[in-house]
Protein backbone atom coordinates (compact mmCIF):
# COMPACT_ATOMS: atom_id res chain seq x y z
CA UNK A 1 0.00 0.00 0.00
CA UNK A 2 3.03 2.34 0.55
CA UNK A 3 2.68 3.22 -3.52
CA UNK A 4 -0.42 5.13 -2.92
CA UNK A 5 -0.60 8.50 -1.24
CA UNK A 6 -3.48 8.34 0.09
CA UNK A 7 -2.88 5.53 2.10
CA UNK A 8 -1.05 5.42 5.65
CA UNK A 9 1.31 2.61 6.68
CA UNK A 10 -1.60 0.68 7.94
CA UNK A 11 -3.45 0.82 5.02
CA UNK A 12 -5.72 3.40 6.35
CA UNK A 13 -6.85 6.51 4.68
CA UNK A 14 -5.14 9.47 4.84
CA UNK A 15 -4.92 13.22 3.67
CA UNK A 16 -1.78 14.06 1.50
CA UNK A 17 0.94 16.25 3.89
CA UNK A 18 1.30 19.23 1.73
CA UNK A 19 2.87 21.74 4.13
CA UNK A 20 6.26 20.97 2.91
CA UNK A 21 5.46 21.77 -1.18
CA UNK A 22 6.41 25.44 -2.60
CA UNK A 23 3.36 27.50 -3.25
CA UNK A 24 3.27 28.45 -7.18
CA UNK A 25 0.61 30.01 -9.54
CA UNK A 26 -1.49 27.04 -10.34
CA UNK A 27 -4.64 26.26 -12.70
CA UNK A 28 -6.78 23.93 -14.32
CA UNK A 29 -9.31 23.62 -17.37
CA UNK A 30 -11.63 21.06 -17.19
CA UNK A 31 -14.31 19.94 -19.58
CA UNK A 32 -17.87 18.23 -20.12
CA UNK A 33 -20.90 18.53 -21.99
CA UNK A 34 -24.41 17.73 -22.08
CA UNK A 35 -26.21 16.65 -25.57
CA UNK A 36 -30.12 17.80 -26.24
CA UNK A 37 -32.70 17.90 -27.95
CA UNK A 38 -33.49 20.89 -30.68
CA UNK A 39 -36.33 22.11 -28.05
CA UNK A 40 -34.08 22.38 -25.29
CA UNK A 41 -31.38 24.38 -27.43
CA UNK A 42 -34.24 26.49 -28.26
CA UNK A 43 -35.35 27.11 -24.85
CA UNK A 44 -32.04 27.91 -23.09
CA UNK A 45 -30.86 30.04 -26.24
CA UNK A 46 -33.85 32.25 -26.53
CA UNK A 47 -34.32 32.27 -22.93
CA UNK A 48 -37.63 30.50 -22.68
CA UNK A 49 -37.08 28.20 -20.07
CA UNK A 50 -39.69 28.51 -17.16
CA UNK A 51 -36.90 28.20 -14.74
CA UNK A 52 -34.59 31.34 -15.68
CA UNK A 53 -31.52 31.74 -17.33
CA UNK A 54 -30.08 28.21 -17.93
CA UNK A 55 -26.87 29.29 -18.27
CA UNK A 56 -26.23 32.01 -15.85
CA UNK A 57 -27.86 29.73 -13.17
CA UNK A 58 -25.56 26.73 -14.08
CA UNK A 59 -22.30 29.16 -14.29
CA UNK A 60 -23.40 30.24 -10.72
CA UNK A 61 -23.59 26.58 -9.77
CA UNK A 62 -20.30 25.92 -11.32
CA UNK A 63 -18.45 28.45 -9.34
CA UNK A 64 -19.82 27.32 -5.84
CA UNK A 65 -19.35 23.77 -6.37
CA UNK A 66 -15.28 24.42 -7.04
CA UNK A 67 -15.58 26.36 -3.86
CA UNK A 68 -17.09 23.53 -2.15
CA UNK A 69 -14.86 20.69 -3.69
CA UNK A 70 -13.51 19.81 -0.91
CA UNK A 71 -16.82 19.52 1.18
CA UNK A 72 -17.36 16.87 -1.65
CA UNK A 73 -14.27 14.75 -2.18
CA UNK A 74 -12.58 13.28 1.44
CA UNK A 75 -9.27 13.53 0.59
CA UNK A 76 -8.83 17.13 -1.56
CA UNK A 77 -7.20 20.06 0.38
CA UNK A 78 -9.70 23.29 1.06
CA UNK A 79 -7.75 25.52 -0.66
CA UNK A 80 -7.91 29.70 -1.78
CA UNK A 81 -9.44 29.92 -5.06
CA UNK A 82 -8.45 32.78 -7.15
CA UNK A 83 -10.56 32.70 -9.74
CA UNK A 84 -13.28 30.48 -11.66
CA UNK A 85 -14.29 31.05 -15.06
CA UNK A 86 -16.48 28.93 -16.71
CA UNK A 87 -17.67 29.13 -20.99
CA UNK A 88 -19.91 27.77 -23.40
CA UNK A 89 -19.38 26.60 -26.83
CA UNK A 90 -22.69 25.06 -28.78
CA UNK A 91 -22.56 22.52 -31.32
CA UNK A 92 -24.93 21.32 -33.70
CA UNK A 93 -24.81 17.24 -33.97
CA UNK A 94 -26.97 14.99 -36.07
CA UNK A 95 -30.77 14.27 -36.10
CA UNK A 96 -31.65 18.08 -34.35
CA UNK A 97 -29.71 17.19 -31.18
CA UNK A 98 -27.51 20.28 -29.89
CA UNK A 99 -24.63 19.79 -27.50
CA UNK A 100 -23.37 22.21 -25.07
CA UNK A 101 -19.46 22.23 -25.07
CA UNK A 102 -18.93 23.53 -20.85
CA UNK A 103 -15.21 24.82 -19.55
CA UNK A 104 -14.01 25.27 -16.43
CA UNK A 105 -10.87 27.18 -15.76
CA UNK A 106 -10.38 27.21 -11.75
CA UNK A 107 -6.93 29.57 -10.30
CA UNK A 108 -5.17 29.49 -7.26
CA UNK A 109 -1.88 30.04 -5.97
CA UNK A 110 -1.03 27.28 -3.62
CA UNK A 111 0.73 24.32 -2.68
CA UNK A 112 -1.70 21.90 -4.00
CA UNK A 113 -3.26 22.05 -7.71
CA UNK A 114 -7.05 23.23 -8.83
CA UNK A 115 -7.45 19.81 -10.88
CA UNK A 116 -10.42 18.37 -9.05
CA UNK A 117 -11.64 22.08 -8.47
CA UNK A 118 -11.98 22.65 -12.27
CA UNK A 119 -13.32 18.74 -12.97
CA UNK A 120 -16.27 19.76 -10.21
CA UNK A 121 -17.00 22.90 -11.59
CA UNK A 122 -17.45 21.36 -14.85
CA UNK A 123 -19.47 18.76 -13.73
CA UNK A 124 -21.82 20.75 -11.57
CA UNK A 125 -22.43 23.19 -13.95
CA UNK A 126 -23.47 20.16 -16.76
CA UNK A 127 -25.82 18.61 -13.63
CA UNK A 128 -27.08 22.24 -13.53
CA UNK A 129 -28.32 22.21 -17.34
CA UNK A 130 -30.08 18.60 -17.09
CA UNK A 131 -32.08 20.10 -13.49
CA UNK A 132 -33.15 23.26 -15.18
CA UNK A 133 -34.33 21.52 -18.42
CA UNK A 134 -35.23 18.25 -17.68
CA UNK A 135 -38.92 18.93 -17.35
CA UNK A 136 -38.32 19.50 -21.33
CA UNK A 137 -36.30 16.22 -21.64
CA UNK A 138 -35.20 14.04 -19.37
CA UNK A 139 -33.13 12.17 -22.49
CA UNK A 140 -30.53 14.35 -22.43
CA UNK A 141 -26.88 13.45 -22.03
CA UNK A 142 -24.15 14.24 -19.67
CA UNK A 143 -20.74 13.60 -21.46
CA UNK A 144 -17.55 12.77 -20.39
CA UNK A 145 -15.98 15.18 -18.15
CA UNK A 146 -11.97 15.42 -18.61
CA UNK A 147 -9.03 17.91 -17.73
CA UNK A 148 -7.94 19.69 -20.57
CA UNK A 149 -5.02 20.84 -18.57
CA UNK A 150 -3.15 22.33 -15.47
CA UNK A 151 -0.11 24.19 -14.86
CA UNK A 152 1.98 24.87 -12.19
CA UNK A 153 3.24 22.59 -9.50
CA UNK A 154 5.81 19.68 -8.76
CA UNK A 155 4.70 17.60 -11.49
CA UNK A 156 4.55 20.59 -14.52
CA UNK A 157 2.06 21.09 -17.08
CA UNK A 158 -0.45 19.15 -18.70
CA UNK A 159 -2.12 19.27 -22.08
CA UNK A 160 -4.53 16.85 -23.70
CA UNK A 161 -3.62 15.92 -26.98
CA UNK A 162 -6.51 16.78 -29.15
CA UNK A 163 -8.39 13.91 -30.15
Amino acid sequence: MTNFTHFNEHGRAKMVDISAKEESARKAIARSSVQMKQEVYENITEQKNKKGDVLSVAQVAGIMAAKQTSSLIPMCHPIPISGVDLSFEWNALEDKMYELIIDAEVKTVGATGVEMEALTAASVTALTVYDMCKAVDKGMIIGQTYLLEKSGGKSGDFKRAES
